[in-house]
């Protein structure tokens, strides 16, 4: 899968999440199963490739509504590896 595919995936679980009222710091495997199969699907990823870009897609939830102009400056707020 290349960047833009995964791009806009991840884009589609974000909107489908925002809209079934999920927490941007849910970690509950059973209640992200739904994006972790609609991933699989979408994208023909195996199990851990797809909770990995369930993860990803919270990450972006969480970078995306931050109060920052920059998301890269605020990605070590949540872990993320940005430099």
């Amino acid at each position: 899968m290349d960047e833009e595919q995964q791009n806009s995936e991840i884009e589609k679980i974000a909107n489908l999440m925002v809209h079934d009222g999920v927490s941007l710091d849910e970690q509950e495997p059973g209640k992200l199963e739904k994006y972790k199969n609609q991933i699989k699907e979408d994208c023909n990823l195996n199990d851990e490739d797809a909770m990995k870009l369930v993860y990803e897609t919270l990450l972006f939830r969480k970078l995306k509504s931050s109060d920052s102009g920059d998301l890269l400056d605020k990605g070590s707020d949540f872990g993320a590896g940005f430099s």
